[in-house]
Parts: structure tokens; sequence; C-alpha cells
């Protein structure tokens, strides 16, 4: 495995394996790498010839200069993680990737404005300017996403469609610590204590299927996560799995889920659940 640090080796490097008609799968990460981000790239190493990894901290998606500051940042480790899973890491500095300010704007319609989008402006906007950057410079046939993040994942198709890029955009579901909680790299930030309590976020979402609507699944979860004092609801929305539009009844569309994000402490931690 390789650690390339500047875009002009990527682009050089990437467009040498095209031509020589190797497959290229793209794991972009922010670091501080888990279990979740190891079963991208095992599933990227399985379905391409070559595997990109990105390492970067992407500063202009964090609305919160605080939240910025605090993310973990563990280069060293995270690449001895990955071993040979992968082919190349790209982990540029900030000066590399942002030589001068972005100003790229993406406007991704009505799934960008709710939930993370409403709640953190600008920052899909941020997301956008670096996933575009990196699937134009790897030009991947498949870029893999882990659907903790799945409104992420929507807004991502939507770049690809507004950008005409040609890769796949493929996701990948959810992996678990032990005790149900959706892995993140920011529970590292948990005290012990937190991350077991934590784990109650998972539980009370499996929990709520047993409520038949949408109304007694909101009454329900908002009730059960008011129940924990370290805990406070920032959201939970039911919405339709493509539109990510609010649904007030499992009847009203083909696919429902549910996406919660808690402060656990000063910690934020994002769920979903699938309803039908």
């Amino acid at each position: 495995m390789l650690v390339i640090n500047t875009v002009n080796e990527l682009v050089k490097t990437a467009a040498a394996l095209r031509g020589e008609g190797k497959t290229i799968g793209l794991v972009p990460t922010m670091g501080a790498l888990h279990e979740g981000h190891l079963s991208l790239i095992r599933r990227a190493r399985e379905e391409n010839d070559v595997v990109f990894v990105s390492i970067f901290v992407n500063p202009v998606q964090f609305n919160n200069p605080d939240d910025l500051r605090k993310y973990p940042r563990t280069l060293d480790s995270d690449v001895q993680l990955i071993g040979d899973l992968a082919d190349y890491v790209f982990a540029p500095s900030v000066e590399e990737v942002f030589p001068t300010p972005p100003t790229e704007e993406y406007h991704y319609g009505p799934v960008e404005e709710v939930m993370e989008g409403a709640a953190r402006p600008g920052h899909f906007n941020g997301v956008g300017v670096i996933v575009g950057r990196l699937l134009k410079w790897t030009n991947p046939h498949k870029a893999y996403f882990g659907e903790k993040d799945y409104q992420q994942i929507a807004v991502i198709r939507q770049l690809v469609r507004i950008c005409d890029i040609q890769s796949e955009i493929v996701p990948c579901p959810i992996v678990r610590e032990p005790n149900g909680l959706a892995m993140s790299s920011r529970n590292r930030l948990l005290t012990p204590e937190q991350f077991e309590l934590a784990a109650n976020i998972h539980r009370i979402l499996e929990a709520s299927k047993q409520q038949p609507d949408v109304p007694q699944i909101k009454a329900f979860v908002e009730s059960e996560i008011g129940k924990i004092d370290a805990f406070k609801l920032d959201y939970f929305e039911i919405a339709d799995d493509l539109t990510l539009q609010t649904v007030n009844s499992l009847a009203d569309a083909q696919g429902v889920m549910g996406f919660i994000t808690v402060y656990v402490g000063e910690v934020r931690l994002i769920d979903n659940i699938r309803y039908k």
C-alpha cells in the first residue's frame, strides 16, 4: 500500500491504472477508522482491481468550528489498520486540497433541505465539494459509503447526476458495536459510561417497530429518548426512503425509514432504522 499526499500524483496514478484497464474502487473517509470503514474497504477490495482510500478531515463540511477542532485525527494508526486492504491511501493536507477557498455551490433539491441539511447549514455543500473533487481526481468505477449517513448517500447520488460523474455510488450496511451502537469515529469521544448509554438509541429505535403507525412511533421514540438524562434529541424524522420527505403514515410511501440525531453529552450521534 502506497500513501499519496498530492493531488497531482493521485490523478496521474488513477489515470494510469484506468489506462491499463483496471477497475478502481474509492472509499472516501475522514479517518479515525473503525470496523465500519474497514467493511467498506473490504467490499471495494472484493469488487475492484485497485482500491483507493482517502483520509481527509474536510473543514468545509463542518458548520461548527469546535466540532472540527475535536474531530479525531489518527493518520498513522489508520494507515496501519488499512494494511493490505487498499492499494493507495490519499492523505493530503488542507492546503493541497484547497490551495484557494472552494467556490463550488451545489443545489441538491429537497433531499438536502431536511434533517442534517436543516440542522447543519452548508454541511452538504461541503460534502459535495470534497466528494466531487475526489470522484473527479480518481474517476473510480465504484465509490463506497456507509448507510449510517443515509442522507449523505442521497445527496451524493444527486451530486453525480448534477456533475455527470459516471461512478457508481455503492451504499453499504451499518456496522454496529456489540452493544448495538452504530460505529462512528465520534464514538471515541464518548466516556465509557456514555458509550454504554448510547446503545439505547438503537434499542429504542428497534423497540419502536412495535408501534402501529407514524404518530405512535414518533411519540414512543421521543418519550424514551427523553427519559435518559444524558440524551438531548436533535431530531427524529420518519421519511420516505427515496425522497427523504416526512411521511405521516407508513402507508404514505413504499419504503419508510426513521432518522435520529441525539446529543450524548456534547457528542452528536446519528442513526437510522427501516420501518418498511
